[in-house]
């Protein structure tokens, strides 16, 4: 009783804290930790967590590939104009003097140079033919992102671009958004914004034309693909509820899934013109260029890891919970005493390890009991080592609703799309609030996702 008694002393410090520095609550947390040693009724024991990475500029570890392959400028070398004033034309691109070449990597370099340095293209000398160019980023590793994509164009922002994504190394691809000065006349789309998505259709792809004026003012440069946009349809505005976004990315695969790539690929279609019909004798005035392209994120590590390696060119998680492989996603050899299983954000604010258990397991590994590993939604833990499960969950802590596999996802009563609330029983509702009580660590962090 008395080791209850100063837990929840420990929480109600914790909230204490928290009203006074005005920060996000304290029960969302970092998830950087993934194990801790704790004093129970056993003596000193291991508390495993679940864990993730922080988020990272994820640009510093990617592979850029050009399609077509002698898309850059500078080979033969060539003068350009400015877009906006075709007499304008003291822009030299020769990519066998330092100076004068705009190679890819100049994308990715420290920006607030002076003058700034940027990757460009080709002119459009070929025209009518359409201009295209494929930049294809890739990682060798399931990445999560955390906040917006932005592409900066010095250039001109082009008329038409499609931001696309593959979660298989580049096998395949599935569109994210569609750009274009008219919607409708390039891709037979209406045009929408990010701000007219809703919980229910955060997951369709839509065409905007925000981002797609042709003009260069400076405020004008730059595209993006708003991931936190998204994150605060469930977060709110300011990201201040992250406990329920870690809840429905925690039961809802497609929507984890929506914000995990492995390659992202930019499709340019047509760069900038101005407001004019292309000008045939002054063909140089139109071209791609881009500054800089932001990629934030993490290494996917399934909640098993709190940190990524980058070594001999390649990312890797560095596994706990007695998992290995690059995602963390297979139990160690030795460790297969059950299926292997991804941690959990749930229950807040520590989640659940999930850990692998030796094949020959003892009587001292626990994976639930009726305090802090409780069965969530009805479940009964047998013996400590597994939950008996209602029928219509499952899971090491009966925390995934069984519908989540089924064909076409668990879906709403009325709606025809699959639903991003989760089930979510009383039992479940008392396992949050013992989670928020029973801290075992008083801390003062802001949360980050």
């Amino acid at each position: 009783m008395r080791f209850h008694f100063v837990l929840t002393l420990q929480a109600v410090w914790t909230g204490i804290c928290q009203a006074a520095m005005h920060h996000y609550p304290a029960a969302w947390g970092h998830y950087d930790v993934c194990k801790s040693q704790v004093f129970s009724d056993e003596g000193l024991t291991w508390d495993y967590t679940a864990c993730q990475p922080e988020a990272a500029d994820m640009t510093h570890y990617l592979k850029v590939t050009l399609d077509p392959p002698n898309i850059t400028c500078g080979d033969p070398p060539e003068t350009y104009c400015a877009l906006e004033n075709p007499y304008m034309c003291n822009n030299e691109c020769d990519a066998s003097t330092e100076e004068l070449a705009h190679p890819p990597e100049l994308m990715f370099d420290m920006e607030g140079r002076n003058p700034t340095t940027f990757w460009q293209s080709t002119s459009w000398k070929k025209y009518p033919k359409s201009l295209l160019v494929n930049i294809t980023l890739s990682w060798n590793k399931t990445i999560e992102l955390t906040d917006d994509i932005i592409i900066t164009f010095e250039s001109g922002r082009p008329e038409q671009m499609v931001l696309e994504k593959s979660l298989d190394y580049g096998r395949t691809w599935q569109p994210y958004q569609f750009y274009a000065t008219d919607c409708l006349d390039a891709f037979t789309m209406d045009p929408k914004t990010a701000q007219d998505l809703t919980q229910h259709t955060l997951l369709d792809i839509i065409c905007t034309e925000e981002y797609s004026r042709g003009y260069v003012w400076k405020n004008d440069k730059t595209v993006r693909f708003e991931i936190k946009d998204r994150f605060a349809l469930f977060a709110g505005p300011r990201l201040h509820n992250m406990a329920s976004l870690y809840g429905q990315l925690d039961t809802t695969k497609n929507l984890r899934d929506f914000f995990t790539i492995t390659d992202l690929r930019i499709r340019l279609l047509r760069p900038a013109t101005g407001a004019t019909m292309v000008d045939e004798s002054s063909l140089s005035r139109y071209f791609y260029a881009i500054s800089d392209i932001k990629v934030q994120g993490r290494c996917k590590c399934n909640l098993h890891a709190n940190s990524c390696v980058f070594d001999k060119e390649k990312l890797s998680c560095e596994c706990e919970h007695n998992t290995t492989g690059p995602d963390c996603g297979r139990c160690k050899r030795n460790y297969q005493g059950r299926a292997w299983s991804a941690g959990s954000y749930l229950p807040i604010p520590k989640g659940t390890a999930n850990i692998c258990i030796p094949n020959n397991i003892g009587p001292v590994t626990r994976v639930c009991d009726n305090e802090l590993l409780r069965c969530q939604n009805g479940g009964v833990c047998v013996n400590n080592v597994r939950c008996n499960c209602p029928s219509a969950y499952k899971g090491l802590l009966c925390e995934k609703p069984h519908c989540e596999s089924e064909l076409g996802g668990c879906k709403g009563p009325d709606s025809g799309q699959a639903t991003l609330t989760p089930p979510f029983s009383s039992s479940l509702l008392t396992l949050l609030l013992l989670g928020s009580t029973l801290l075992r660590e008083a801390s003062c962090w802001p949360a980050v996702l």
